[in-house]
C-alpha cells in the first residue's frame, strides 16, 4: 500500500513537471534539446531525414546511430548520414539539437563539433515552432539519458526516442514581439539579419536589413538603406561606408545595415528631447569598429525643425550600455539644408537624430551682437596701436610711471581684441589643439585686461591718497598685470580639458551655432569661469566704483566740475579706465536684458577707442589750461576728474 502511494506521488510529480515544462516552452521560438548519448564502441553515425511541413521532430539513439527525423522545416529537405568521429575508449557522447525556425536552420552538435543539417535560407514568414513534448520510448542499454530542453531536465531515465510536436505561427511577428521585450532587442535583429544568409534585403515587421560584402578591392560604397514598401523613397536615409572600414586581417568581411522606422526599441532618451522616426544600425561581423580615419556618413531626411528646436546626431553603443543611452560622442552633425541632416561618425552602432528643445542655452540677436563686437574690437585694435605710439612718443626719454601703467593696459586690451577676432576663424579651422591654444590666449587677454584695470585703480589711489612717500617699482605693476594672469592660465592648462571649442546657439537658428575657441562647457571649465573670471571681474568693478566715488568726493566742489561736459568726460573717461562698464554683465536679466547685452558688447568692445579719445581730450584740455594760465598747469591738473590720475 505504501509502495502504491509512493508511485502515485511520483506519477503526479512527473505530470506536473511535464505540464510546467510544456508551459515554459509554449512560447519559445527557438528550440534546444540536449542529452547524453550512451552508445557502443563501434563506428557511429548521425542520420537525418528532414522534410517540409509542421508536424513533429523525432530524436532517437541506439548503439551506433543518432537519428534526427521529422517534418518541421519551411524549405529545407535533406536526408543523409554523417560519420562521426569515433573513439574506441569512449562509450558516451554529449549532443545538442538546435532548431531556429525563423532562419529555417537546424544544427546538431556532437562532442563540441557542429553539423549543419539545414542551412539558413532567408527569414521565414510562417514557421514550425513552439515544439512541445510528445511520446517517449524507454531503452535498456543504449539511448539518451539526462534529456533536457533549454537546460531544463526532462528525465534522467534512459530513453530511446523523444518526440516533439510543432505548431505553425507567423515567425516574423513572433520574433519582433520577443525583441521588443528585450533590453537589447535591436542586437537580436542585427544577429538574425547577419545569420539569414539572404541576398539583398531582409524584411521584418519591426525592421529591414541588408548585408554588404567587402572584398580586398573595396573602395567605399554609397547605398540607400532598405525600407518598408510604403515609405516614400525620397525620405529614406542613405549611407556611405568608407574604405577604412575594410578589415586588414581578413580578405572578406560583411557590413550589416538595419533600418528601423518604428522607434519602439529606442524610445528612451534625455528629457525634453525626442528621437526622429528613422534609426539606422551599422555593424561589421565579429568586429568592434571605433576611431575610423574616414567617418561613416548617414544622411537623414526630416521635416524642418521648429525655431526653438535643434537636431543633433546621436548613437547608442549597445555593447557598452545595457540601457538605452543616446550620446553625441564620436559624431559630428552636418546640416545639409532645412530637411536634411548628415551624421559623420567614427564608429559603428545605432544612429539617429535627437531633437531637443533649446531654452536657456540660446542667445537672441547673436548674429548682430557678434558683428558689433567684431567691428568694435577691430576699431579698438587700431586705436590701441595709435594710443601706444602716442604714449611712447609723448614720454620719450622720461620713464614716467603713469605712462608705463597706461601702456600695460593698452597692450592687454590689444591682445584681448586680437584673440577675440581670431577665435571664430580658428574654431572653424577644425584643429582641436589650435583651438585649445587660442582659447587659452583669449582667456589670458581677458585676465590681463582685468588685472591692468585693477592696477589703474590702485595707481590712482596711490596718487590721490599719497600712501607711500615713493611709488612702488613699476615691475610690481607688470608682474600683476602680465605675470599673474599667466600663472592662472598655466594652472588651468595643467589641469586640462578647460579650453576648446565652444558653441553658442542663436535662438532664431539653433542648428547653426557660433563657434569660438574659449572655455568649454563641462563642469571643470564652468567652475574655473565662476571662480576666476567672475571673481576677478567683481573685484575690478567694485574697486573701480569705490575709486570713482572717492575721486568725486575729492573734487566735487571745484569750479570746473560745474561744467556739464567736463563732468561727463571726467566720469566717462575714468569709467572706461577702471573697467566699471564690464559690470553690465552682472545685470543681464529682466525686461532690459537685451538692451544691457547690446550696451555691454558696444561699450566694452570699443574700450580701446574710448581710451584713445580720453587721452586726446586730456591733452587738449592741458594745452588749453596752459595757454589760459601762462604755462602753469599744476593747479589746473586737479580741476576735474579727467586729469586726476595723470597727476605725478
Amino acid at each position: 500500500m505504501k509502495q502504491n502511494s509512493t508511485k502515485t506521488a511520483r506519477l503526479w510529480l512527473l505530470i506536473c513537471l511535464l505540464f510546467v515544462l510544456g508551459q515554459a516552452t509554449d512560447n519559445d521560438r527557438d528550440f534546444k534539446m540536449c542529452g547524453k548519448w550512451l552508445h557502443g564502441i563501434a563506428p557511429r553515425n548521425l542520420e537525418y531525414d528532414l522534410k517540409t511541413g509542421c508536424e513533429r521532430i523525432g530524436i532517437s539513439a541506439n548503439e551506433s546511430t543518432l537519428s534526427i527525423q521529422g517534418r518541421i522545416t519551411a524549405k529545407c529537405t535533406q536526408s543523409s548520414s554523417i560519420q562521426l568521429d569515433s573513439n574506441p575508449h569512449q562509450n558516451q557522447s554529449h549532443f545538442c539539437v538546435f532548431w531556429e525556425p525563423l532562419l529555417d536552420r537546424l544544427t546538431v552538435e556532437v562532442n563540441g563539433k557542429n553539423h549543419t543539417l539545414c542551412k539558413p535560407n532567408g527569414l521565414q514568414g510562417t514557421c514550425c515552432t513552439d515544439l512541445s513534448q510528445g511520446l517517449q520510448e524507454n531503452a535498456h542499454m543504449y539511448g539518451i539519458v539526462n534529456g533536457s530542453v533549454k537546460g531544463d531536465i526532462i528525465t534522467g531515465d534512459l530513453k530511446g526516442n523523444y518526440t516533439f510536436d510543432g505548431a505553425q505561427i507567423n515567425c516574423k511577428e513572433k520574433f519582433c514581439e520577443e525583441a521588443s521585450l528585450k533590453p537589447r532587442g535591436a542586437n537580436m535583429i542585427e544577429e538574425v539579419v547577419m545569420k539569414s544568409n539572404a541576398k539583398g534585403r531582409v524584411d521584418l515587421p519591426c525592421a529591414q536589413g541588408t548585408v554588404i560584402e567587402m572584398d580586398e578591392e573595396f573602395t567605399g560604397h554609397n547605398f540607400t538603406v532598405p525600407a518598408p514598401r510604403f515609405v516614400d523613397t525620397n525620405t529614406i536615409p542613405s549611407v556611405y561606408i568608407p574604405s577604412s572600414l575594410k578589415s586588414v586581417s581578413s580578405s572578406r568581411s560583411k557590413v550589416v545595415c538595419t533600418y528601423y522606422k518604428n522607434k519602439t526599441l529606442f524610445e528612451r532618451g534625455p528629457a525634453k528631447s525626442a528621437l526622429l522616426e528613422d534609426i539606422v544600425g551599422l555593424s561589421v561581423e565579429n568586429e568592434i569598429i571605433r576611431n575610423l580615419k574616414e567617418p561613416v556618413k548617414i544622411r537623414f531626411h526630416h521635416r524642418p525643425f521648429a525655431p526653438d528646436s535643434s537636431g543633433k546626431c546621436v548613437s547608442w553603443d549597445t555593447k557598452q550600455d545595457n540601457e538605452v543611452n543616446w550620446k553625441d560622442d564620436g559624431c559630428e552633425t552636418v546640416k545639409i539644408n532645412e530637411e536634411q541632416t548628415e551624421c559623420h561618425c567614427n564608429h559603428l552602432t545605432y544612429f539617429a537624430i535627437l531633437v531637443q528643445v533649446e531654452q536657456k542655452s540660446t542667445v537672441r540677436h547673436l548674429k548682430a551682437l557678434t558683428f558689433i563686437t567684431a567691428v568694435g574690437c577691430a576699431v579698438s585694435l587700431v586705436s590701441c596701436l595709435v594710443l601706444f605710439y602716442w604714449l611712447c612718443k609723448r614720454r620719450k626719454g622720461k620713464k614716467n610711471q603713469i605712462s608705463l601703467v597706461h601702456r600695460g593696459l593698452v597692450v592687454a586690451i590689444f591682445l584681448l581684441c586680437l584673440f577675440f577676432i581670431l577665435t571664430c576663424p580658428l574654431a572653424n579651422f577644425g584643429n582641436e589643439t589650435v583651438c585649445q591654444i587660442t582659447g587659452s590666449l583669449l582667456h589670458y587677454g581677458l585676465l590681463s585686461t582685468l588685472c591692468w584695470m585693477a592696477m589703474e585703480v590702485f595707481h590712482t589711489f596711490l596718487l590721490v591718497r599719497k600712501v607711500f612717500n615713493s611709488p612702488p617699482p613699476i615691475w610690481i605693476f607688470y608682474l600683476m598685470g602680465f605675470g599673474f594672469p599667466f600663472m592662472l592660465v598655466s594652472i588651468l592648462l595643467f589641469v586640462g580639458d578647460i579650453y576648446g571649442e565652444r558653441k553658442i546657439k542663436p535662438s532664431d537658428d539653433v542648428n547653426n551655432p557660433y563657434r569660438m575657441c574659449w572655455m568649454t562647457e563641462d563642469d571643470k571649465s564652468q567652475l574655473a569661469h565662476y571662480i576666476i573670471n567672475i571673481g576677478l571681474l567683481a573685484v575690478v568693478m567694485s574697486s573701480g566704483l569705490a575709486m570713482l566715488f572717492l575721486v568725486v568726493r575729492e573734487i566735487r566742489n571745484r569750479p570746473d566740475w560745474k561744467k556739464i561736459h567736463v563732468a561727463f568726460l571726467s566720469i566717462w573717461g575714468l569709467t572706461c579706465l577702471y573697467g566699471t562698464t564690464w559690470g553690465l554683465g552682472f545685470i543681464n536679466f529682466g525686461p532690459f536684458s537685451e538692451v544691457t547685452l547690446f550696451l555691454f558688447c558696444i561699450i566694452n568692445s570699443l574700450q580701446g577707442f574710448f581710451l584713445m579719445l580720453r587721452f586726446y581730450a586730456l591733452e587738449r584740455m592741458k594745452k588749453k589750461n596752459v595757454s589760459s594760465s601762462d604755462g602753469s598747469s599744476s593747479g589746473s591738473s586737479k580741476q576735474h576728474m579727467l586729469q586726476t590720475n595723470e597727476k605725478s
